[in-house]
């Protein structure tokens, strides 16, 4: 009985989504699990629960999401290409900026599709990363593009107003530092978190290390 289930699930890519939303998680199952060449064998909601699943069986492709609540889904993922450098690693989120994908990809990851993306393109992601190519799900795919044709610019002022930043420069002491008023260090900055796709000066930090401007 065990043979005939163990080839009934070598005839399919095995897949387990590692995604912290329970309903998010079971309707990718539904999504993907097409009953002809898909099998879901797994789900997982944090960081830990992935690689207490992953120490008993691993899947072909691992689904993971970048906003998980214990570890970073990118961080979880350069932890498991070294531990399991032959697991697919397909990275599911929402977020679409450069800095996010260009992280995720220098991690390891095998492909990378946002949580919009149809469920074609989901079954197509799968497939591809299984089969050892790199897969990008069309809308990443045109980010990729748009950055590459206008790489980004930032002006001798921008690279001085991050530098100061790194430095733990508060914004009165900024404008101080820079002679400028405060209104125009917020638009400075305004402009900076625009350009690395940052919301808060945490991020703008990180971004701006992954992108070799700090």
């Amino acid at each position: 009985m065990n043979s005939q289930i163990s080839t009934l699930h070598s005839q399919f890519i095995r897949v387990a989504i590692v995604e912290d939303h329970k309903m998010i998680a079971e309707g990718l199952e539904r999504l993907i699990h097409d009953g002809e060449t898909i099998l879901v064998t797994g789900k997982a909601y944090s960081a830990a629960e992935c690689l207490k699943l992953l120490e008993s069986e691993q899947p072909d492709v691992l689904m993971l999401d970048i906003g998980l609540p214990d570890v970073g889904g990118i961080n979880l993922c350069g932890q498991i290409k070294k531990k399991y450098p032959q697991l697919k690693v397909l990275m599911l989120t929402s977020y679409s900026e450069m800095t996010t994908i260009r992280r995720a990809l220098d991690a390891g990851a095998d492909g990378y599709v946002l949580k919009n993306s149809m469920q074609e393109e989901l079954i197509e992601g799968i497939r591809t990363v299984s089969s050892g190519e790199r897969f990008l799900c069309d809308e990443v795919n045109m980010v990729i593009q748009n950055y590459e044709s206008s790489p980004l610019e930032l002006t001798r002022r921008e690279l001085e107003l991050l530098q100061l930043i790194v430095e733990g420069y508060t914004q009165p002491q900024l404008a101080d530092k820079m002679c400028l008023g405060v209104q125009t260090i917020r638009s400075y900055r305004k402009n900076l978190n625009i350009k690395l796709g940052a919301h808060n000066t945490a991020q703008l930090l990180q971004n701006a290390k992954a992108m070799k401007l700090v």
